[in-house]
């Protein structure tokens, strides 16, 4: 026998006064597809109390949750992409950069910030994938430079969370040269013998994968994150064969030497200071 029997036939309520769960109020698990409360994937730093799964999150979630009380210092906020090139594909540069700030809040496809980590002053960029693919513009560039330039002068550490598609094709070259550039101050970071630690998340491809993204003391991702240069289906057609299972996850980019470890989103914060410490 049922819990609960109704003993009134005819019960109905007035459409004023059915109550709805407001927006927001659930979140469902792309992998596993189980739900649970949106506030409780919050607090488990955006990964899926029932499998783990790591949702792709952007500047401002990897903010709060690194460091201290939420409480940094932004670097080089307003600055935004020039059009060098006058370029045009669907629509103008300029008009795609402006339609993307309006819809993202974002200027750029990276943030850098400074502030206490458990008690540890750090100098941090992070990438935004929402903004035109998390691409390596001009602008991507110099910011990543100026923070490893704060970082040198005021001797700190310096954290780096790559997430994007590769350089930006609207920059052309311009955006090819923020390979080197940035490499160039990785150069100086360790010469001042300041710590620099590299986090890849999904996706980290193309030039970033090629540049900064690899040049960490220590190189560590997040579990299943996409990590390669070229995408699997560029690969799969140049060498017309089929790829290893997993291929260019970050447990297979781990097998084969190319990362030091994979660190769970929950307890990043406590491993990078313990490496911040140990390195410095």
């Amino acid at each position: 026998m049922s819990w609960f029997v109704r003993k009134d036939k005819g019960i109905q309520t007035p459409t004023e006064m059915k109550l709805e769960a407001p927006d927001g109020l659930w979140y469902q698990c792309p992998n596993c597809k189980k739900v649970m409360n949106t506030r409780e994937h919050k607090l488990n730093a955006y990964t899926c109390v029932h499998c783990n799964y790591h949702e792709k999150i952007g500047s401002e979630a990897y903010f709060s949750i690194l460091f201290d009380d939420n409480e940094f210092t932004e670097l080089d906020a307003s600055m935004r992409s020039a059009d060098p090139l006058k370029f045009v594909d669907t629509k103008a540069y300029p008009d795609r950069v402006k339609a993307t700030i309006a819809k993202t809040g974002l200027k750029d496809a990276v943030r850098t910030a400074y502030g206490p980590m458990n008690g540890l002053t750090v100098t941090m960029a992070v990438m935004d994938f929402n903004f035109i693919g998390g691409s390596m513009g001009s602008v991507v560039g110099e910011k990543i430079a100026r923070a490893i330039d704060h970082a040198i002068q005021s001797r700190t550490p310096f954290l780096m969370i790559s997430k994007s598609g590769g350089a930006r094709m609207m920059e052309a070259g311009f955006s090819l040269m923020q390979m080197a550039k940035t490499s160039a101050k990785l150069a100086l970071l360790d010469k001042a013998k300041l710590p620099y630690v590299s986090l890849l998340t999904d996706p980290t491809t193309g030039g970033v994968t090629a540049s900064y993204a690899m040049l960490g003391d220590f190189n560590i991702a997040e579990p299943e994150a996409l990590i390669g240069f070229a995408g699997p289906r560029v690969i799969r057609e140049t060498i017309g064969k089929d790829l290893p299972k997993g291929f260019q996850s970050a447990e297979f980019v781990l097998d084969h030497g190319f990362l030091d470890f994979i660190v769970d989103r929950k307890d990043l914060k406590d491993k990078v200071v313990n490496l911040f410490r140990m390195l410095q």
